[in-house]
């Protein structure tokens, strides 16, 4: 037995899991757009599974990222240009999800 889960619904399983602070809540509307998506694509239900979203996927500042993968942002003194390195970066290494600028955060798959 399967029921449709809404926006909401995906939101508020990650607060009952204790995730809540894993993801913004605009990269959690980004990340069931994906998985919305994805399922489409290929033509197969996704089984909603919290935790395994917080293994696959990370939210995360540029800061921190240029720092887990050895990004040198030395040499860029502004912000927008370390953030599109970084995003640069991981687009050419995964699965980008959600980006935005004003906050200096990107959602992506773990790789």
């Amino acid at each position: 037995m399967k029921i449709t889960v809404t926006e909401n619904m995906f939101k508020e399983q990650f607060v009952r899991m204790n995730r809540a602070d894993n993801f913004s809540s605009a990269g959690l509307s980004a990340l069931f757009e994906y998985l919305e998506d994805m399922e489409k694509d290929i033509g197969e239900e996704y089984e909603l599974d919290v935790i395994a979203l917080c293994c696959d996927f990370t939210e995360s500042d540029i800061d921190t990222i240029a720092n887990d993968y050895d990004i040198d942002l030395s040499d860029c003194v502004e912000l927008e240009e370390q953030f599109n390195i970084v995003l640069d970066f991981l687009e050419s290494e995964t699965t980008v999800i959600y980006s935005d600028e004003d906050t200096g955060t990107i959602l992506y798959a773990n790789f």
